[in-house]
């Protein structure tokens, strides 16, 4: 008997900028820099990648190359993730790490 699958496609759930938000979220907590990439590029598909490479001032070659490099320049990073109506916050992972 074959196994029936179904095409799984992550826009189909990227809908409202909350979905959104989760989803970037979860690739910072997972930390690699190229899911990270793989991630934005999902996120910005979903709201259109001429309209978020605009909005972060690059022009769609520059926004899709930065993207698919998989581990962009922080000064992009950012640009994007403004464009998104989006800033990076930083938090201690262990606070004993610090303090031996």
């Amino acid at each position: 008997m074959p196994l029936n699958t179904t095409r799984f496609d992550v826009l189909d759930y990227l809908k409202t900028p909350e979905d959104r938000l989760a989803f970037i979220e979860a690739a910072f907590e997972d930390g690699e820099a190229t899911i990270i990439a793989r991630t934005m590029s999902s996120v910005a598909q979903s709201i259109g990648m001429n309209v978020v490479a605009k909005k972060a001032g690059m022009t769609l070659d520059t926004f899709v190359e930065v993207l698919s490099e998989g581990d962009p320049p922080l000064s992009m990073l950012l640009a994007v993730l403004k464009a998104l109506d989006l800033q990076l916050l930083v938090k201690r992972i262990d606070q004993q790490s610090l303090n031996g």
